[in-house]
């Protein structure tokens, strides 16, 4: 893939772009997970402008543990990790608003080393606002760049010194164990023999408080499951029937993970018009949109070792919910 020329948007503020555009990714994704016997489609597609804007909301509600579990370790840890990596640079892959980053940004800020951070998103107003955001509050140089975590990653520029490369909210668990191993091999190449990956994951725990985190009683969970459906119907002319899908999130003992679908409340046909294709749904036919796995220390040390990386410290909250992975490049 080649890659475009970084655009300036401001004098410390650059941006770059991907030049696959979402909705040609999108249009494989469709076809392959709607023709396939089990039928899905990944979690990347939820998080449009719209998808992005519903996920902030379910980061506040009282059910979901994970966002006000991990702002809580990097708050604890955050200084430590700032003198431990003695990182200048931080690269963040899946970044939103930053709004978490912002307590690492602040410790290397507070150590004096802080000379850039590059925010990678697939939704361009957001990098746009965080890009800008971030060198007003804190001077420093922003590269932010628009695109796919798993495709663009060679977007990502050369350091500028020591890196800490922050992937955060359990993001890493939404890959199935082949795919996650083969994006952490690509994540570990971005790193120096002096740099680090923060990884935050999702712990193994009472199936209880899992399942309750992803079946709010507001019900922002199932119009942030239910937005991927709009998007296929803007971008591909699509005609799903959204408010006949439920959302279905539940915890999949043997593996591990919770297992989220659109379920289809009644029989119809959905035509792709951009893809000429129909694709029949019966009643009760779940379509996956996506899947978060949990993690136990040995899982973790496995899929790091397979990707040439080890652990260094794993940081957890009191309750063992959740933890933050400080991983280094293997001898």
């Amino acid at each position: 893939m080649s890659v475009p020329e970084p655009v300036a948007l401001a004098a410390d503020v650059r941006l770059s772009v991907a030049d696959a555009p979402v909705p040609r990714t999108l249009a494989d994704d469709v076809l392959d997970g709607l023709t396939a016997p089990f039928r899905e489609l990944p979690p990347k597609h939820l998080y449009d402008d719209r998808g992005s804007a519903l996920f902030a909301e379910i980061c506040e509600l009282p059910e979901y543990y994970p966002t006000r579990t991990e702002r809580s370790i990097l708050v604890a840890h955050a200084g430590d990790v700032a003198r431990a990596t003695g990182a200048v640079e931080l690269v963040e892959l899946g970044a939103g608003y930053a709004t978490k980053t912002r307590v690492l940004l602040d410790a290397m800020a507070a150590e004096g080393t802080l000379r850039r951070f590059v925010p990678l998103d697939v939704s361009a107003i957001t990098v746009e606002a965080c890009s800008a955001a971030i060198a007003t509050e804190y001077g420093t140089d922003v590269h932010g760049i628009v695109g796919d975590f798993l495709a663009d990653l060679d977007l990502v520029p050369d350091p500028v010194g020591p890196r800490l490369v922050a992937m955060l909210g359990g993001t890493i668990g939404n890959l199935p164990p082949g795919s996650r191993r083969h994006a952490l091999r690509r994540i570990a190449r971005l790193l120096d023999a002096d740099g680090r990956l923060l990884l935050g994951v999702d712990l193994v725990k009472d199936p209880a408080v899992i399942e309750a985190a992803y079946n709010d009683g507001a019900g922002v969970t199932s119009a942030f499951n239910r937005n991927v459906l709009r998007v296929v119907n803007r971008e591909l002319g699509a005609d799903f029937p959204v408010a006949e899908y439920e959302h279905v999130a539940f915890f999949d003992r043997e593996r591990e993970w919770i297992d989220i679908r659109l379920r289809a409340t009644r029989e119809h046909v959905v035509h792709v018009e951009a893809l000429d294709l129909r694709v029949p749904f019966v009643a009760g036919q779940d379509l996956r949109t996506e899947i978060s796995s949990k993690f136990t220390p040995a899982r973790l040390r496995g899929d790091l070792a397979a990707a040439g990386l080890r652990l260094e410290r794993l940081l957890t909250d009191p309750a063992g919910l959740f933890g933050l992975a400080l991983c280094a490049p293997r001898e």
